[in-house]
């Protein structure tokens, strides 16, 4: 029963360890050609070298900052589990990792907003 414990855990640390991982890269090193296999990825972003680098930079620190909030909730939340049986245990790690999901997009819906009021629709920077 601990082990199962453990092993939920484990499983509802990935996406909060992972967007803190990737924040930091993507705050540091946005991938250095605009591509469409790594990196963040939609047409605003991936206008031009500018967009593409702010967008990562603005993402990446939302993301390690989620991140890091999401990981000791998600620590916090689990306690409470601790000694539950195993059905409990799965249901509520399951919840758990689909609140996970929903959170890792909101810095995505920040970012667009951000995108499109310093750029204009051609990824051109706007003077304000």
């Amino acid at each position: 029963m601990i082990g199962f414990w453990i092993f939920m855990l484990i499983m509802d640390l990935l996406i909060p360890v992972s967007m803190i991982g990737f924040g930091s890269f993507f705050i540091k090193n946005a991938p250095r050609e605009i591509n469409f296999l790594f990196g963040y990825r939609t047409p605003m972003s991936m206008k031009n070298k500018e967009t593409w680098i702010f967008a990562h930079s603005y993402c990446g620190r939302l993301w390690r900052i989620y991140g890091w909030v999401m990981l000791a909730v998600s620590i916090i939340a689990m306690l409470f589990m601790f000694g539950k049986d195993i059905d409990a245990v799965g249901i509520f790690g399951g919840i758990l990792c689909l609140v996970q999901c929903v959170v890792m997009i909101i810095p995505i819906i920040f970012t667009e907003i951000a995108l499109k009021k310093n750029f204009d629709k051609n990824g051109e920077r706007k003077n304000d």
